[in-house]
């Protein structure tokens, strides 16, 4: 489906979409700046007490700009995937906004900053440590790999999240529990928002006939 088609039967739910996602980001800052100021859990993680802390910033903010850069332009001319990929974010930070609130937590002692330049220009400025379960970068990159439709692209995506997790960890940006827990919401907001859209389309379908 082109961009004309997609417009001519979806444009009120993309215009929904696109809205419900900018009210959303222009929450979540404040939101993060709520988690920042108060106090949290030190956990105890022994993945983490194995090794020295690596600062990989490089390789992690790499991975993930050329990932969501590929990300985009690969569904710039699939409006219908691109369109479960915003509705399925929009539900992941959801999902993080609830997680977060109801874990408090405080940064694993031996973390070296991760300087995230798209969270510092939206957000405060300030490096933040407590926006840890779980950890939104391989959920993000972990949905990547959901919605592409094209195999080497699923392929590149997984192995970014891969690499990021990996990375977090050495970092000791995340604990371990952020990591092994991202994949799992990433996919039930996958999960969630393609079920709703199927049901919406099997009951227009349907009311169509009648």
């Amino acid at each position: 489906m082109n961009w004309k088609e997609f417009l001519t039967y979806r444009r009120t739910e993309l215009i929904i979409t696109v809205l419900f996602l900018a009210v959303i980001l222009f929450i979540f800052p404040n939101f993060l700046a709520f988690v920042e100021g108060r106090q949290g859990v030190v956990l105890a993680d022994p993945i983490l007490e194995l090794f020295n802390p690596l600062d990989l910033t490089w390789l992690t903010f790499g991975l993930i700009y050329i990932s969501l850069l590929v990300a985009i332009y690969s569904l710039a001319a699939k409006p219908k995937i691109l369109l479960l990929a915003i509705q399925s974010y929009s539900l992941l930070v959801i999902f993080r906004i609830m997680v977060m609130y109801s874990a408090p937590l405080d940064a694993p002692e031996r973390m070296i900053l991760l300087n995230d330049p798209l969270v510092q220009f939206f957000g405060s400025g300030e490096v933040l440590t407590k926006d840890l379960f779980f950890s939104g970068h391989t959920a993000t990159l972990f949905l990547l790999f959901l919605v592409s439709d094209k195999k080497h692209l699923k392929i590149i995506f997984l192995i970014s999240t891969v690499l990021v997790g990996i990375a977090v960890l050495l970092q000791h940006v995340h604990y371990t529990i952020d990591v092994l827990a991202a994949p799992f919401f990433a996919y039930s907001s996958y999960k969630i928002v393609t079920i709703i859209n199927e049901r919406i389309t099997f009951n227009k379908f349907a009311g169509d006939k009648n």
